[in-house]
């Protein structure tokens, strides 16, 4: 675990990034698919750019689910469960991904980042309002959704309240409020797993994760509750660029060239 303090240079390409990503997550998901391509491309190896990058997204996403809990959008009677089915699944899923030797887990990387990409940049209609289902059978959907994606989210993370969303809107039928409300609470359950877990293995650069989390606050406080239309047009031509760039430097490195 790194103790020194970041250099100025990685401050400059990683922080306005981490704003942008936690911008665009606290509208509808995703900005995983920026953050962690910015700790990435500032050099950090993979495992510790991913303990890294739970800690920021963990903070940001706090500050952002506070103000759905302030806003009444959280029933905590369906999230809890979920939640504590995403935070012991992303202890599980932090603790596979450190089983995978770094250049191994490079390679991963190289084939998860487009299909994620992809799942999560065509994602589909949401429901407008919640559909009626017996709460019982609700509860237990959400679970399962939950233990799903917490284990995707400790093993690796972007795009996971996006698949959140598609999942509790698909399978537990709630209407796009709803899931925007059950999704921050989950998502923050996996993020402090899968932070704690990484940190305690010494997979999380504290300092610059401290830097970087003023600028999550800052982007999930401007984007929680708003509304963009046509914001997918400004947003995935971002993503898709991070994302380019990441892939070719991977692939660089991985060819000795770079």
């Amino acid at each position: 675990m790194p103790l020194s303090l970041p250099d100025p240079h990685i401050l400059l390409i990683l922080c306005p990034l981490v704003f942008l990503g936690s911008f665009v997550d606290a509208i509808a998901g995703g900005g995983g698919l920026i953050t962690l391509p910015a700790y990435l491309l500032c050099g950090l190896p993979a495992h510790l750019a991913i303990g890294t990058n739970k800690m920021s997204s963990m903070v940001g996403t706090a500050f952002s689910c506070g103000r759905f809990v302030r806003s009444g959008y959280v029933d905590w009677g369906l999230a809890v469960p979920a939640a504590a089915c995403s935070l012991a699944a992303s202890v599980g899923g932090a603790r596979l991904s450190m089983l995978l030797p770094e250049e191994r887990f490079r390679v991963v990387l190289m084939v998860l980042l487009p299909v994620v990409a992809a799942l999560t940049l065509r994602r589909r209609a949401l429901l407008p309002a919640t559909e009626e289902m017996p709460r019982g059978r609700r509860r237990a959907v959400m679970c399962c959704v939950a233990l799903a994606c917490g284990v995707y989210d400790g093993f690796y993370g972007p795009g996971t309240g996006t698949f959140l969303i598609l999942g509790l809107s698909a399978f537990a039928r709630l209407g796009v409020t709803d899931c925007a409300g059950q999704t921050k609470v989950i998502n923050l359950a996996s993020n402090v797993s899968g932070f704690a877990t990484l940190a305690l293995a010494g997979q999380s650069w504290i300092a610059l994760g401290a830097v970087a989390s003023a600028f999550s606050v800052a982007g999930h406080l401007l984007g929680a509750g708003m509304v963009m239309r046509g914001g997918s047009r400004v947003v995935r031509p971002i993503i898709l660029l991070v994302l380019a760039i990441l892939f070719a430097k991977t692939a660089l490195e991985m060819a000795g060239l770079a």
